[in-house]
């Protein structure tokens, strides 16, 4: 298997002549003291921007803080930091001696003459498809483990090499992230592939815009995409009722007027498309769907991966996203805005 999915991957090289860059992700890794090089992913890294994965990170804190502190003492240095991540920007902290840091990496793809490239004959496929929507997905970067000491095939090498001198060029970038982008060549010149990803995309007059979040497999992009034309579609055009129904229930209903069972028709039609075989590309009702192979590179210096740089957006400022527990991991009542009882 091994084999097929390096000759696989060797093929895609050959048909893809370009890199296209999306922009970075972002995510929480941390370090022990017996870790070594490694860092182990504690949060995947495909938040949009670095106060997501602050928040992420608040929120493991603090259920481990409520759940999971052996005594008060521990408790106390886990509330410390979700105290300082609800008014810094952090970019690292040290908790009970584990070291978390804000990872950055860089999403791409692909692309070749037939546009952003699709999944691989060797890339995971359920033997039986699943399309219960209530069935959890497996997750991004669960369990991963940074090694900047493992292995790699031929191609992974080839692919890590080739990106090591890519920075951001041209006019659209501003001046201060192109030399952001050059000095991160410098203090973190090499690179590591993250797993696969794979999102929907849709084509428009620019080339693809993504559609959806990443997924761990092609299989979820396209349930995605089923859900996208059976109810999200439908429901921004005004042609669904209600947010329980669905474009199939209701053409099969019968409850709808021709007009709007000619255009409801062409989303169930799709959709069956993608039940009958794994299609990667769909076009209904004049927008072309594709399932795009999306993939991230995150930069390693002496000091380990990469963090967010000055010129990344930031999102929101921190603040407080959980009520507050005491010592014993008692949720603490909230002060109540009430009227003024001051009768002094």
């Amino acid at each position: 298997m091994e084999a097929v999915a390096e000759a696989d991957a060797a093929d895609a090289v050959r048909r893809a002549g370009n890199f296209a860059v999306r922009g970075p992700v972002f995510g929480v890794a941390a370090q022990d003291a017996d870790d070594g090089a490694r860092w182990r992913v504690m949060v995947a890294v495909t938040a949009d921007n670095p106060q997501e994965a602050r928040d992420s990170l608040n929120s493991l804190l603090w259920f481990k803080a409520k759940d999971d502190a052996k005594d008060r003492a521990e408790r106390r240095g886990l509330l410390a930091a979700v105290a300082q991540l609800e008014r810094e920007r952090v970019q690292e902290l040290t908790v009970l001696g584990t070291r978390y840091r804000i990872v950055r990496a860089e999403e791409y793809a692909g692309e070749g003459s037939d546009g952003i490239e699709l999944p691989r004959p060797s890339d995971p496929e359920p033997a039986a498809p699943d399309w219960d929507p209530r069935t959890p997905a497996a997750r991004i970067d669960d369990g991963l483990v940074l090694d900047p000491d493992a292995p790699l095939t031929p191609t992974q090498a080839a692919e890590t090499l080739a990106l090591r001198d890519l920075t951001y060029t041209g006019t659209r970038f501003p001046t201060p992230v192109r030399n952001d982008s050059r000095r991160a060549r410098q203090t973190h010149p090499d690179v590591m592939l993250l797993p696969t990803t794979y999102t929907l995309v849709e084509r428009s007059s620019t080339g693809w815009t993504p559609a959806s979040a990443p997924h761990p497999t092609p299989h979820e992009a396209r349930k995605t995409l089923e859900y996208t034309i059976l109810q999200f579609e439908p429901r921004r055009r005004g042609l669904l009722p209600d947010l329980h129904s669905d474009a199939r229930t209701l053409l099969a209903s019968g409850d709808c007027d021709p007009q709007t069972a000619t255009q409801l028709a062409a989303y169930v039609a799709g959709a069956d498309q993608l039940r009958a075989a794994p299609i990667n590309e769909l076009e209904v009702h004049g927008i072309v769907y594709r399932i795009a192979r999306t993939r991230r590179m995150l930069r390693w210096g002496p000091n380990g991966p990469e963090t967010p740089r000055p010129t990344d957006s930031t999102g929101q400022d921190p603040c407080p996203i959980h009520v507050p527990l005491d010592e014993d991991g008692n949720i603490m009542p909230t002060p109540s805005a009430g009227p003024d009882t001051d009768n002094t």
